[in-house]
């Protein structure tokens, strides 16, 4: 094994904030091949032909049957199969493809939540989870479309909460079946879904478990019944509703692993959704922003097209840095999961056993990206809002469902303020757990803040040096942060929710811009530095914010516990940590932007 492939297969999780990566330890989306940019230009094709029309029809459909006919069609492209293996009726991708694919479908409104509902959450559990006979009799129907499926996790008291349900599933007499009497809610396919996923607590003798188990339940097992769908801000098109249980007499073997293993089942599922749902967030923003670039070369104001105006240009600007950043950070996840599934199964890991430990180890970096794709996409439709001006808000123009549409993500799959605060538990508990070196380093920060800076001026002229300097030091600040609030409130630091937001949103930039300048770089190695001048000014461009951010999120935290002299030494340490080299942003802006309008697309 090279040190390349030993480096990619000895990733741990969170690992990024300590640890410097090559670029050639890291996938870029450039490397897809040639198959795998046919299957997403399929996935394309069947939007323009099947969705895209009909947007209005969707969303506007009064029963289920629509969309129901509409995954019939994508089962038949065999869309819904893409993650399952040969051996029980799908093309067994690996993960990076499967993320190809939720972008591609991404851009497809209510449909892509059907899809991605049927595909993730609720095919997985079985694929992951399932034992043979469960996964051989469910998963072909599951991959064809001639079953559908739903997940059934939250109910009206158990949100962010999930593992404080109260539905209750109580074992027969006889053994052979668990009765189900609950209430579930938000529940996405719920109108005609055949299989549901659905998280029960097993009562006996009157006392309920901790944690949750999971069953798989056919809705023709009966007493399953269910309100309207439900009238939502957004994706309308998307059957929602409230699902009943009355005495669902269920199976015993259809209980999903073992009694009290349900509550893990949801956690590793919802880690997958998270990273799949940052793909198909910058599937959505993509055909948002190109609806934007073509309304502002079409549109004219003072004798010009709107795209002439600096403003303007700056609008799609960000945009397109947005979009490049979460796009290289997303995939950089996706095949660090694809090559731990590699690793583990080389080590005798099964195939399902491989996939869920390599997503546990990466659950920090899901959650990551789940909070800067669905935020990007925000960004992106509301910029394209604002550039349609009056017309954007007419719900005759796309921006209206669009914007609508995308405010979902933000609480979809754990709401962002959950995942911001996932990602700083994750890190430190893996810290005290001894899997993950953060204190050393964190002490090593807090000694160097006290003392005197390296002034030395020696030039290192090797590709982005000066910006993987500013990369070091953006961790080094986040470091001395954490590090702090750890000492300072040990085991209290939970409750100080709005400290931990402050210290992940610092993680969240660090790993984004230290993502697309790996990918900027690695682009250079393989197509020269002349092809990448805009994918530079991407990179700096973020770079610049990055630091922006940490600054401020830093401070932010910073002034919230510290006082006297430590506060100096630590705002002294924040501001040495978080300097970079002034450059002319409006002119870097513009260079992409220009180029960008000349093309009339995204083109990145």
């Amino acid at each position: 094994m090279s040190v390349a492939e030993a480096n990619k297969t000895s990733i741990k999780g969170g690992e990024f904030l300590i640890k410097e990566t090559a670029a050639s330890q890291i996938f870029i989306p450039e490397e897809f091949t040639e198959e795998q940019r046919m299957i997403a230009d399929t996935c394309r094709d069947f939007l323009s032909k099947e969705i895209w029309p009909r947007l209005d029809e969707i969303d506007h459909a009064t029963s289920p049957e629509l969309i129901s006919g509409l995954m019939d069609k994508a089962g038949e492209l065999g869309l819904l199969g893409t993650a399952v293996p040969e051996e029980y009726g799908g093309f067994g991708m690996n993960f990076n493809t499967s993320m190809l694919v939720a972008e591609a479908t991404g851009a497809g409104n209510s449909f892509s939540v059907a899809l991605s509902a049927h595909t993730g959450i609720g095919t997985l559990p079985i694929l992951y989870y399932g034992n043979e006979e469960q996964k051989s009799k469910y998963l072909p129907k599951l991959a064809s479309g001639e079953w559908k499926a739903a997940y059934c996790l939250t109910e009206p008291d158990s949100g962010s909460d999930a593992n404080s349900g109260k539905t209750k599933a109580i074992l027969t007499e006889d053994s052979k079946h668990y009765v189900i009497n609950g209430q579930k809610m938000w529940i996405t396919n719920g109108g005609f879904a055949d299989i549901l996923i659905v998280f029960a607590k097993v009562e006996e003798n009157g006392l309920a478990d901790k944690n949750l188990s999971a069953f798989i339940i056919e809705k023709s097992f009966g007493g399953v019944t269910m309100n309207e769908p439900e009238h939502k801000m957004g994706i309308k098109g998307s059957d929602t509703r409230q699902i009943f249980f009355n005495d669902c007499l269920v199976p015993a073997e259809n209980m999903l692993s073992e009694q009290g293993n349900g509550f893990k089942i949801a956690v590793n599922i919802l880690n997958i959704g998270r990273i799949k749902l940052a793909a198909a967030a910058l599937g959505g923003a993509k055909r948002v922003a190109k609806q934007a670039i073509n309304y502002a070369n079409e549109r004219k104001q003072f004798g010009t097209a709107i795209s002439n105006f600096g403003a303007i240009k700056h609008k799609i600007a960000e945009m397109a840095v947005g979009m490049f950043v979460t796009e290289s950070a997303a995939y950089r996840v996706g095949q660090n999961i694809d090559d731990l599934i590699s690793s583990y199964q080389a080590k005798g890991l099964s195939d399902a056993e491989s996939k869920l430990k390599a997503l546990e180890e990466l659950a920090i970096e899901c959650a990551i990206m789940k909070v800067h794709g669905s935020e990007v996409l925000d960004y992106v439709v509301d910029e394209g809002v604002q550039i349609y001006g009056g017309m954007g808000y007419s719900a005759d123009a796309p921006m209206d469902r669009a914007y609508r549409d995308s405010r979902i993500n933000r609480i979809f799959e754990g709401t962002n303020e959950i995942n911001r605060l996932l990602v700083v538990d994750m890190l430190l508990k893996r810290a005290m757990k001894g899997q993950l070196n953060l204190m050393g380093p964190a002490t090593a920060v807090g000694k160097e803040i006290l003392s005197i800076p390296d002034f030395n001026m020696d030039e290192d002229e090797t590709l982005f040096a000066a910006e993987k300097k500013v990369i070091k030091n953006l961790k080094k600040a986040a470091l001395m942060v954490a590090g702090a609030a750890v000492q300072k409130f040990m085991m209290k630091l939970s409750e100080e929710q709005e400290i931990i937001m402050n210290l992940a949103d610092m993680v969240i930039e660090i790993y984004a811009a230290e993502s697309v300048l790996l990918r900027v770089e690695k682009r250079v190695e393989l197509l020269g530095a002349d092809a990448n001048a805009l994918q530079k000014d991407i990179a700096q461009i973020y770079l610049n914010r990055a630091v922006e951010k940490v600054n401020q999120a830093g401070r932010s935290a910073i002034t919230s516990f510290a006082e006297s002299d430590e506060l100096r030494v630590m705002l002294m340490g924040l501001k040495r940590f978080t300097k970079i080299e002034p450059m002319n942003l409006k002119d870097a802006r513009r260079r992409i932007a220009d180029e960008i309008i000349s093309k009339n697309d995204y083109i990145f």
